[in-house]
């Protein structure tokens, strides 16, 4: 397990314990019988952690990434969206960073 899967899923328990529902997202890359090539998931930039905080029904959207992970400009730009459309949104880096995200919008 990498660095970074570690990190979202101390921050996906951290966040379950405090009164939220949150879900990892998983994408890949396949071929067909015939050999065509696709991609499954979401568009480019979405946030790895997304769910809801169930005191309000807030989206949640988080970036996670390690202290020296940089973030994509796709990333940023899905995060700045997700805030402008009302939705809690951000990059985290730690259970701590998480936590902060979720308690200090409201």
């Amino acid at each position: 397990m990498t660095e970074e899967h570690s990190i979202q899923n101390a921050v996906r328990r951290a966040l379950s314990e405090n009164g939220c529902v949150i879900f990892r997202i998983n994408v890949g890359k396949g071929r067909t019988f015939d050999g065509r090539y696709f991609d499954t998931g979401v568009p480019v930039g979405f946030s790895d952690l997304f769910g809801v905080r169930q005191s309000d029904g807030k989206a949640i959207f988080i970036e996670v990434k390690t202290k020296t992970g940089r973030i994509r400009p796709e990333q940023k730009n899905f995060i700045e969206k997700m805030r402008r459309s009302g939705a809690v949104a951000g990059i985290c880096r730690s259970t701590e960073d998480a936590i902060r995200l979720i308690t200090e919008d409201k």
